[in-house]
């Protein structure tokens, strides 16, 4: 039993409540409302903390946690500008000379750290865009670290570098029934099917998704080139055999500088899209679409990308997307006189908090089992102290949360009802050990690559 916080369960039939408590059997809710009977159960207080559920990321690349913060500077890749972040650029450096060189247990402790660090700021779920399967060895390394996090995850099974003995796209199949044999489990899979890496592959790879009944995910980039390979799905003459089209199991990821017509398809399909806005706005992906999404009447869901440039953390999303939105509306009011009349809604803290959590699970097939407090759902909660010296004293809680909270109010963590971070301190994880093994890799990749680290670029 979570007894007495603030809840905001995301869910408009359960509602939100003052003080209320929260039951959870085995994985399961099982109630939501005041003054619940407890029973025999273990009673966790929650008087001055925020309940809310936890908090989904659909689109982050795990693997390359040992490079965090290595191009803070850098755009996607080297457009040609002349500016001096266009060199080191992601592309460039983290896909074209990292990449190649990771091993299989690189890929392992760089996805456990990443996931460990996401749980602990109280990120219950994520899609992992792994492009990193370079064999089937790195391909089970990935599944294992997702397994060994505890946490709910969609194994976004991507192309790697395309060596001799790399499996992609066909070794889904092999994936598929020996990993995730059951769509119930706390790991689930997702298909990458890139639109960039030819028409061949793109067939195959949808075409593979659809016989599995999996999920497919994609970026969809227009300063990348992307927009014109967008349309042609959007027409559904995507692929070798021009017969790939949008469908309701397509997440399409940034979204950024595509036409008007990809966009009404998309809504029309029933596509979700993922927005990651600190790094759209950072690395010259492109305005983040957040207006468009609004005009068509759709909603995002928040992802972090990749934390080489950019943290990954819940609240920078929520904060970004809504700081990003206002600034853009009030412009535009302020451009036509103070007149509001024809301008989107400014966006409030609220909306962002259910990109962050109830979209996040819709986007990822996982609405029916998490984002929400609801009785009948698994038990993905998060404990935020709002006693603490950067909230108190709590005037309003959706605000809070998008305002003024970071990861260091993230107190419990609790994913399918396990409690994996209590009172502060993640659970059954070694972090020393784990830290010096994620050192070991990184110092690894530099040196094979050749690479010089300079920690005071």
């Amino acid at each position: 039993m979570i007894r007495g916080g603030v809840v905001l369960s995301m869910d408009p039939a359960v509602g939100d409540f003052e003080t209320a408590d929260v039951l959870v059997e085995g994985k399961k809710i099982v109630a939501v409302g005041p003054e619940l009977d407890a029973g025999d159960a273990d009673v966790i207080d929650a008087r001055g903390r925020i309940v809310v559920p936890g908090f989904v990321d659909t689109h982050h690349h795990l693997f390359e946690t040992a490079l965090r913060s290595f191009l803070p500077d850098a755009l996607l890749f080297n457009d040609g500008s002349g500016t001096p972040s266009a060199d080191p650029s992601y592309v460039e450096y983290v896909l074209q000379k990292f990449a190649p060189v990771y091993r299989p247990q690189d890929v392992y402790i760089n996805s456990l750290v990443g996931g460990l660090s996401q749980l602990d700021a109280g990120v219950t779920t994520v899609l992992d865009i792994s492009q990193i399967h370079h064999s089937p060895e790195h391909t089970d390394a990935a599944v294992q670290a997702l397994v060994d996090t505890r946490r709910r995850s969609a194994f976004g099974y991507f192309e790697g570098d395309g060596r001799v003995g790399a499996a992609y796209p066909d070794d889904a199949y092999r994936v598929r029934k020996q990993w995730f044999s059951s769509d119930d489990q706390l790991v689930t899979m997702v298909m990458g099917g890139e639109v960039y890496l030819g028409d061949d592959v793109l067939t195959r790879s949808w075409t593979i998704a659809r016989d599995l009944n999996l999920p497919i995910a994609a970026h969809a980039v227009g300063s990348f080139g992307q927009g014109p390979l967008i349309d042609a799905v959007a027409r559904g003459e995507g692929g070798s055999k021009k017969d790939i089209g949008l469908g309701p199991d397509v997440l399409l990821i940034h979204m950024t500088g595509m036409s008007d017509f990809a966009w009404k398809v998309a809504r029309d399909a029933g596509a979700k899209v993922s927005v990651a806005v600190p790094v759209e706005m950072v690395m010259r992906h492109g305005t983040p679409p957040l207006l468009k999404i609004q005009e068509m009447g759709m909603e995002p869901s928040l992802s972090s990308d990749v934390e080489t440039t950019m943290t990954a953390d819940p609240f920078t999303l929520m904060r970004s997307a809504l700081t990003v939105q206002r600034m853009l509306v009030n412009q535009a009011v302020l451009d036509q006189g103070g007149d509001h009349t024809g301008m989107p809604a400014l966006l409030r803290t609220r909306d962002v908090l259910r990109f962050a959590t109830a979209n996040g699970a819709d986007h990822l097939g996982l609405g029916h089992r998490t984002g929400s407090l609801t009785v009948g759902k698994e038990a993905d909660i998060v404990l935020l102290n709002a006693r603490a010296l950067n909230v108190a004293p709590l005037n309003n809680a959706p605000g809070a949360v998008v305002s003024l909270m970071d990861r260091t109010n993230v107190e419990t963590v609790i994913v399918a009802g396990e409690v994996r971070k209590w009172q502060g301190k993640l659970l059954d994880a070694d972090l020393d050990q784990l830290s010096r093994e994620l050192e070991k890799s990184r110092d690894y990749l530099f040196r094979t690559t050749g690479i010089r680290r300079n920690l005071l670029a």
